[in-house]
């Protein structure tokens, strides 16, 4: 194998392709001290107020083990709130602070932005595409990864 078919593997160039939007995201928005799995949290956790922690991490796609460091640091930074459940007192609901549907608001311009200039480089036809094949790869593959995603109905019967 030469470096040249290393270049041509899908899986190469979909790490490349998360470095490049990793980068986007941390220089759109680093003025907010936010990372791209925070901000994922913290659209769950608006759109589903009082989800726990394992619904959560189904919700976005995230490792379930490492989940808990997300939410810690959302947490130290007064942006997301932990209750507990009155149904069951071991279980912590998440909600967002006042000051985390704040940022979420003031951040979705620059994380638009971040969606603008990662598909920048393709025709309107080509991001179509590209968008539609990516959603139908990661659809498709959903079950070979340790944290797939799951829809609030599907996490219901978990």
């Amino acid at each position: 194998m030469s470096l040249n078919d290393l270049y041509e593997k899908p899986g190469h160039l979909i790490r490349r392709a998360h470095q490049i939007s990793w980068a986007l995201f941390l220089d759109e928005c680093a003025e907010f001290n936010i990372t791209p799995v925070q901000y994922a949290a913290m659209v769950a956790i608006e759109e589903r107020p009082g989800v726990d922690a394992t619904r959560l991490s189904s919700l976005i796609a995230f490792d379930r083990s490492t989940i808990g460091n997300v939410i810690e640091r959302l947490e130290a930074r007064h942006l997301v709130v932990r209750k507990p459940s009155s149904e069951d007192k071991r279980l912590k609901l998440l909600f967002l602070s006042r000051e985390g549907a704040d940022l979420l608001r003031n951040v979705e311009g620059a994380v638009e932005r971040v969606q603008e200039r990662l598909l920048a480089p393709l025709n309107q036809a080509e991001r179509k595409q590209f968008m539609k094949l990516l959603t139908r790869l990661a659809a498709l593959n959903n079950e070979v990864t340790s944290a797939p995603l799951r829809t609030l109905e599907d996490t219901k019967s978990a």
